[in-house]
C-alpha cells in the first residue's frame, strides 16, 4: 500500500462523509465497536489471472470483509485506485462493478475524491452513500469486475488497487489489495513543471522580470488529452498590486487577462511525452500605472498543470518567487533660460557656419532581457567657441588658405615630376 493510499484510510473518515448527504451517513450499525475500526478486508485472486488490456476482457475477484467480534458493524466500502504514471484517470478508463455474492442486492458507481479515481457500492434499496451492517461474528462476500477502459491512458502502467472504508471501520493493517498489471509493459514516467528567472531589472520605463515556465514528460507513453496552465500572482499585504502578465506568443508579446483571479496560457497539444522535450512558456511582469505598491516587493508566481479535458483535478504544480518594484516615471525636462547678451556700443561681426554635424544615432540594450532593445536617437548642433570675436574667424579662414595653398602646390609639383 502506497504512502498516499495509508494516509487517506487514516483520514478518511472525517474527509468524506462531509461530501455525502446527510441521509446517506444514517446507519443501524456503529462504523466501529468499542471504538476501535474492527473489520478485514479479503480479496480474492483475479480470474482469469494476467495483465489487463486497454479494452480488453474484464476480470473478476471475490472480496469478502470479516467482522470478528460481537457487535453489528457498518462497512461503506471504498475501493482505492493508485495509479502508476502522470495521467489523471477519467471515469471510463477503468471498468468496476460489483454484484451481491452473500450480501445484499448491490450497485456501484465510479468516485472522484481529489482528482483519484475510487470505486464505490451500497445496498441497492438504499441512497447513495449507505452502508452494510456486517453482522457480529459475521461476513459478507461481492464479486467484483475490474478491466480497463479502451482509452485507459498510454503514459499510465499497473495499478494497485485496495479495499478500504471511508467510515473508518477496517482495523488499521486489515485492507487487503492488489496489483494489476497492465500490458503492454512500459516505463512510467512524471510531468515535471519548474520556472526559471531569466533577468529582472529596468526596461525601458519599466520594471520587468522575465521567467520562462518550463514542462517536460518523463517515461514512454503520451497524455490522451490536451495540457491547460494557470498562473497566480500573489504578494504580501492587501494593496492593488496592477499586474500586467505578458506571454510570449507566436513571436510577439501579449497581454493575458486574469478570470477569477487566474491567468490561462496557451494549451500544450494533445500527445504531450517524453518524446516532445521540453515545452517552454517564455513570460514577463510588471507593475501597471495604477499599482499602489510603492517599493520593492516580493511576488509568488505559482502554476498549475492540468488535463484540459475528462478529470481536470491539477497534475502538478510549480511555484516561483522574485522581486519587483512599481514603474518609473521618466525624470521632468529641467527649465531651460535665454542668457542674456551685454548691450555694446559697436557691434560685432558674426559668422554662420556652412558645415553642419552629424547625428549619432545610439542604441541601449535594456537589463531587462537580452532579446528587448530601446533604440533612440539624439541631436544637436555645433557649439561655437570665442562667439562675436571676428579675429578667431579671420584666422581660420587665412590658415584654410594657406592649406589649399600648400596642396595645390604640392599637386602641380608631383605632375611634373611624373611626366
Amino acid at each position: 500500500m502506497s504512502v498516499r493510499t495509508a494516509a487517506a484510510i487514516a483520514v478518511v473518515a472525517g474527509v468524506v462523509t462531509t461530501l455525502l448527504p446527510l441521509s446517506a451517513t444514517a446507519a443501524s450499525a456503529a462504523p466501529a465497536a468499542d471504538d476501535h475500526a474492527v473489520l478485514r478486508t479479503e480479496m480474492g485472486a483475479p480470474v482469469p489471472s494476467g495483465p489487463l488490456t486497454r479494452g480488453g476482457a474484464t476480470e473478476t475477484f471475490d472480496l469478502t470483509v470479516k467482522n470478528p467480534t460481537g457487535k453489528a458493524v457498518e462497512y461503506k466500502p471504498w475501493m482505492l485506485l493508485d495509479p502508476k504514471g502522470p495521467s489523471r484517470l477519467d471515469e471510463n478508463d477503468v471498468v468496476f462493478k460489483v454484484e451481491a455474492v452473500d450480501a445484499p442486492a448491490t450497485k456501484s458507481h465510479i468516485g472522484r475524491q481529489d482528482g483519484e479515481w475510487q470505486g464505490l457500492f451500497s445496498p441497492s434499496a438504499k441512497e447513495p452513500g449507505a452502508g452494510f451492517d456486517i453482522p457480529a461474528n459475521g461476513k459478507m462476500t461481492w464479486k467484483v469486475t475490474i478491466g480497463l477502459g479502451a482509452n485507459y491512458p498510454t503514459n499510465n502502467g499497473d495499478f494497485n488497487l485496495t479495499a478500504a472504508s471511508y467510515n473508518n471501520s477496517v482495523a488499521p493493517g486489515g485492507s487487503d489489495s492488489h496489483l494489476f498489471k497492465v500490458d503492454p509493459q512500459i516505463k512510467t514516467g512524471e510531468l515535471k513543471t519548474w520556472f526559471k528567472q531569466v533577468s529582472s531589472g529596468k526596461d525601458g520605463q519599466e520594471q520587468r522580470a522575465y521567467l520562462d515556465l518550463n514542462h517536460q514528460a518523463t517515461g514512454d507513453g503520451a497524455f490522451g488529452t490536451a495540457l491547460a496552465t494557470s498562473l497566480t500572482l500573489s504578494h504580501p499585504g492587501e494593496q492593488d498590486a496592477d499586474f500586467r502578465l505578458q506571454a510570449l506568443i507566436d513571436g510577439r508579446w501579449q497581454d493575458l487577462k486574469a478570470q477569477d483571479s487566474r491567468y490561462e496560457l496557451p494549451r500544450i497539444a494533445k500527445g504531450f511525452g517524453a518524446a516532445s522535450g521540453v515545452h517552454t512558456q517564455p513570460l514577463r511582469l510588471s507593475l501597471g500605472k495604477n499599482t499602489k505598491l510603492s517599493q520593492r516587493t516580493t511576488i509568488t508566481m505559482e502554476a498549475e498543470v492540468r488535463q484540459a479535458e475528462g478529470n481536470t483535478w491539477p497534475i502538478r504544480t510549480a511555484q516561483v518567487q522574485f522581486p519587483l518594484v512599481p514603474i518609473t516615471e521618466p525624470a521632468p525636462a529641467e527649465p531651460t533660460t535665454k542668457p542674456t547678451t551685454p548691450t555694446t556700443t559697436t557691434p560685432s561681426p558674426t559668422a554662420t557656419p556652412s558645415s553642419t554635424t552629424a547625428v549619432r544615432q545610439a542604441v541601449a540594450t535594456t537589463t531587462g532581457n537580452s532579446q528587448v532593445t530601446t533604440t533612440s536617437s539624439s541631436t544637436g548642433s555645433l557649439a561655437s567657441t570665442g562667439a562675436g570675436s571676428s579675429t578667431g574667424l579671420y584666422a581660420g579662414l587665412a590658415a584654410a588658405l594657406v592649406a589649399l595653398g600648400a596642396a595645390a602646390a604640392w599637386i602641380g609639383r608631383r605632375r611634373r615630376t611624373n611626366v
